[in-house]
């Protein structure tokens, strides 16, 4: 039995399956279409060593992702749209592995997306055990009314996906939810990890079990959406940096100040960590913002740089579209980054693309940390470093120093249970 120091015992691994003449249904992450282009490739990049594996032992893969949020949440109503399918990932795919996917066309209701998965899927199952097709790709798993269901149609869906192969392998890390093409067929099926999660999980040791001085940088465009995983982080940091609108609550909740585009509601929410840190002193505040009078665009003369010296209480400010560059020249926020030894980013620090300096200032800042083990988690993090520091993401793409994950949202899901392993698609592998 093949076992990885330093995953559980209990997961089942794609290496320990018996994949030869199987057909294999993968659940991978490939949710990187935007309008119906993908605007980064390295979710798919990233799941490409499970299918080369499969294919080299003999199993012939099926594989199936979400994209984007077809299902109107209010309504209920599922729109099956081109902008969110998974052709321009099959495309993507053949390029790369040089064979041909079927992509199923199955009936769809205009309002509750696509019913079931007909019989019309056999002929392209038969051809791909056959080897006339490379694979077969299913069409974009929240069209299907039961993937997020709640009712009997979801358990029918995860039997109708089950009827379709012989194992299934879960290779979607950043798809932590539990739906039924992640959670209930693996209850039917014989499942395991695939490489991806494999490693995902192992470098989420590193933010679990820090070598410290640990450092952690995190922002977001609502500070009610990070409460639960920013608590958590705090509490194993050694020092934290706050970027976006998290920060400009925290700046407002602790010097009784007014910031456009920063809620009351969340100010009140933000006292608890102001409190907290008056008596820790873990937040390494960025000492100079970016205000912008207007929210889309930089045009001179309507922003300026203003630091936290200078706050009056009361006062209300424009918008803070960025932490200024020079803040991360700072005597103390260079000490702080420089003697790290583990630091995890989940952060874009300005608002891009009109505002990337703060980001790009952070980025070659940490980087010129070279002992620190560094973890960037999610596709917007991944996306703007890429951006803004092209030539740095591809000096560093062999670095064991760094590791970028392919889901952020799954990462402060963790952090905030403290294991990878209470996740529930993580968890129901391990159960079955």
């Amino acid at each position: 039995m093949f076992r990885i120091e330093g995953l559980d015992s209990r997961l089942p691994l794609i290496q320990n399956a018996d994949l030869n003449g199987k057909v294999v249904l993968v659940r991978v992450d490939h949710n990187v279409v935007k309008q119906g282009e993908i605007k980064d490739p390295y979710r798919i990049d990233q799941t490409l060593g499970t299918l080369y594996n499969i294919v080299e032992r003999g199993g012939r893969p099926i594989l199936m992702t979400h994209v984007g949020r077809p299902k109107d949440k209010k309504t209920g109503k599922i729109i099956c749209d081109e902008k969110d399918s998974v052709e321009p990932i099959v495309q993507y795919i053949e390029r790369k592995l040089h064979t041909t996917f079927h992509v199923p066309r199955f009936s769809t209701d205009s309002e509750k997306g696509i019913p079931s998965i007909d019989t019309s899927i056999n002929l392209a199952v038969r051809d791909l055990r056959d080897h006339k097709i490379g694979g077969i790709y299913l069409p974009n798993t929240r069209w299907f009314q039961g993937e997020e269901a709640k009712d009997e149609s979801r358990q029918r869906f995860a039997l109708q996906l089950a009827g379709l192969a012989d194992v299934f392998v879960n290779d979607a890390f950043g798809s932590w939810q539990s739906h039924a093409s992640t959670y209930d067929i693996a209850e039917i099926l014989p499942s395991y990890a695939g490489y991806l999660m494999q490693q995902e999980i192992q470098n989420l040791n590193y933010v679990l079990n820090p070598n410290r001085p640990f450092l952690a940088v995190v922002a977001g465009s609502k500070y009610d959406t990070k409460i639960r995983p920013l608590k958590a982080l705090y509490e194993k940091v050694d020092h934290l940096i706050l970027g976006g609108v998290i920060y400009n609550t925290f700046l407002c909740a602790k010097y009784g100040i007014f910031i456009n585009g920063v809620e009351e509601e969340d100010i009140n929410a933000a006292k608890d960590l102001v409190a907290k840190d008056k008596a820790q002193k873990k937040i390494l505040e960025l000492p100079c913002l970016v205000e912008s009078d207007i929210l889309n665009g930089k045009i001179p003369g309507k922003y300026r740089t203003v630091c936290i010296d200078d706050f009056q209480q009361g006062k209300k400010y424009g918008y803070f579209l960025d932490v200024a560059a020079e803040s991360f020249k700072e005597p103390k926020v260079l000490d702080v980054i420089s003697r790290a030894k583990t630091i995890f980013v989940n952060a874009v620090m300005g608002f891009t693309p009109n505002f990337p300096e703060g980001s790009e200032a952070l980025d070659r800042t940490i980087d010129e940390n070279t002992e620190a083990m560094k973890l960037y988690g999610g596709g917007d993090t991944l996306q703007e470093f890429k951006n803004l520091c092209p030539g740095l993401y591809l000096a560093i793409l062999d670095n064991s120093k760094y590791y970028f994950f392919t889901g952020g949202g799954t990462v402060l899901k963790a952090i905030e249970e403290g294991t990878p392993y209470g996740l529930e698609p993580v968890n129901v592998l391990m159960k079955s």
